[in-house]
């Protein structure tokens, strides 16, 4: 099962396997608070798509779908969480406070394709 979880969160053990899908580090979040099992950096939407949506509700459908086209073309960061997912819970850890519009959200919708 693969969940959406934001960093400012307590972890807790149902999260399973902890995976921080932001390309920068998360502010006012210590290593040890986060508690993730992996950063998975490359996974994260380019640095030209991200400052380009810059979490405008109004940009969310097109930025769907060209992040979902930066995951097609990402093979090898894709097909590691792929793997993740067939062990078991995986929580993908972000940190916009938009719980409804981010890159996370279009990433579990991308990864429940393959289920």
């Amino acid at each position: 099962m693969v969940k959406t979880k934001r960093i400012y969160e307590q972890p807790d053990p149902n999260d399973g396997y902890r995976v921080l899908v932001e390309r920068l580090w998360p502010r006012g979040i210590s290593k040890q608070r986060a508690a993730l099992d992996l950063w998975l950096k490359e996974i994260a939407p380019s640095t030209e798509l991200r400052t380009w949506f810059g979490h405008d509700p109004a940009k969310w459908k097109e930025f769907r779908k060209l992040y979902k086209d930066e995951l097609d073309e990402n093979k090898d960061a894709v097909e590691i969480l792929r793997k993740l997912t067939q062990k078991g819970n995986v929580s993908l850890i972000y940190a916009a406070r938009d719980t409804e519009h981010n890159a996370a959200v279009v990433l579990k919708e991308y990864l429940e394709r393959f289920d």
